[in-house]
């Protein structure tokens, strides 16, 4: 049939529809009254830019094809993260802090659940050019205060630092295959299949990596990995990171996961990820990813978040249609005026096309204009 859609790619009804505009309004007027400017990057660019510096994981997610004009490979973006730092590297040039935000479809090869779409509405915020630990505080303040917006506030902040991990693969030596191979079951929380990678790995490191997947609860875990994890200065310093962060975010529900390593390769830093109650899947996944911008030809530090506004949209309640006004078509000024009135004060006024008697209750309209006395005035919808 001509009419069907792919598979986990769906139309947005009207209803819904408005229900997405009006959170996406909501929290883009959110993060512009926080400094962060909208940019609007292309749904398609030159694969080689769409994914430098990003992983092999977003190349596998993205879709590709062949640009008629150049010949060269093309990709629709699976993540706008890496155009935004592309953005900021080379359009905006700026020397100090930048902070950007933007909401737009992506698209996906694969879903990433079964209940997932294929083609998410991504919406994020992103903080340039500062490597402190105060840009992280501030994106995961900004992070929380949008779920809060969304009604659907963050009961657990989950918090790692990709930083562990890298520095521990480094201490033992791994090539980059190897690194990416013990990345992906730390993500798949693979224990088994982990301990059999790491059977040429030598002590600590070996316990140390298997540690991370054990590591994980409040703040006093943090304490747990210091004792578990090798002496190294590199441990040390992503482990003080995480202490800040949980002495500043008292007011925030922060937990503590070492060997979540969810989100992208390009991260390098703090990771975090935030869950709904009732919510076994994230609603939100950010960190820092300081060297993106150096595939761009100019590293900067960086930090942010994303999230699907459309799945924000499914999970709100649903508070039903907001009822229309039907308006006679009549070429009346005062017809006019009133129309005019009632749609600044924030109404919905549908004008009564000829000839479609008995369909505009289906169409929305829950009342309408009626002349009594020589004045228009509002009266509910009958037999229409």
């Amino acid at each position: 049939m001509r009419w069907v859609l792919p598979d986990y790619i769906q139309d947005v009804l009207p209803r819904e529809a408005e229900k997405l505009e009006a959170l996406r309004r909501r929290l883009l007027d959110a993060f512009r009254a926080h400094g962060y400017q909208l940019v609007a990057p292309p749904l398609l660019e030159y694969l080689d830019s769409l994914t430098t510096g990003a992983g092999q994981d977003l190349k596998l997610r993205t879709f590709t094809l062949v640009d008629q004009l150049s010949g060269r490979t093309m990709g629709l973006r699976a993540d706008t993260t890496p155009q935004v730092a592309r953005i900021d590297a080379h359009l905006l040039n700026r020397r100090g802090v930048t902070r950007l935000c933007y909401c737009g479809s992506v698209l996906h090869t694969l879903p990433s659940a079964l209940t997932a779409t294929r083609e998410p509405l991504q919406l994020g915020a992103e903080l340039y050019g500062h490597a402190g630990l105060e840009a992280d505080i501030e994106i995961i303040r900004l992070l929380a205060e949008t779920l809060r917006l969304a009604e659907l506030p963050a009961s657990r902040i989950d918090i790692g630092h990709v930083g562990l991990f890298h520095a521990l693969a480094a201490r033992a030596g791994m090539v980059p295959e190897r690194e990416e191979e013990l990345f992906a079951l730390l993500q798949a929380k693979d224990v088994p299949t982990l301990r059999q990678c790491l059977g040429g790995v030598a002590e600590p490191l070996r316990g140390a990596l298997l540690a991370l997947t054990e590591l994980y609860g409040d703040a006093e875990v943090l304490d747990e990995a210091a004792r578990r994890l090798p002496d190294y200065p590199e441990v040390h310093a992503a482990l003080d990171e995480l202490r800040t962060l949980a002495g500043v975010l008292s007011e925030l529900p922060l937990s503590f996961d070492l060997g979540d390593l969810r989100g992208y390769h390009y991260h390098s830093g703090v990771v975090f990820a935030a869950y709904g109650e009732g919510s076994p899947a994230a609603l939100a996944l950010g960190g820092r990813y300081d060297h993106v911008g150096q595939a761009y030809g100019r590293a900067r530090p960086a930090t942010g978040f994303s999230l699907d506004l459309r799945e924000l949209a499914m999970r709100l309640p649903d508070r039903g249609d907001v009822g229309a006004i039907l308006a006679p078509a009549d070429e009346d000024a005062a017809l006019a005026a009133t129309v005019a009135a009632l749609r600044a004060a924030g109404e919905i006024v549908m004008t009564a096309l000829p000839g479609h008697r008995g369909t505009w209750k289906e169409a929305g309209c829950d009342r309408q204009l009626v002349k009594r006395d020589g004045h228009w005035v509002v009266e509910a919808l009958q037999g229409e």
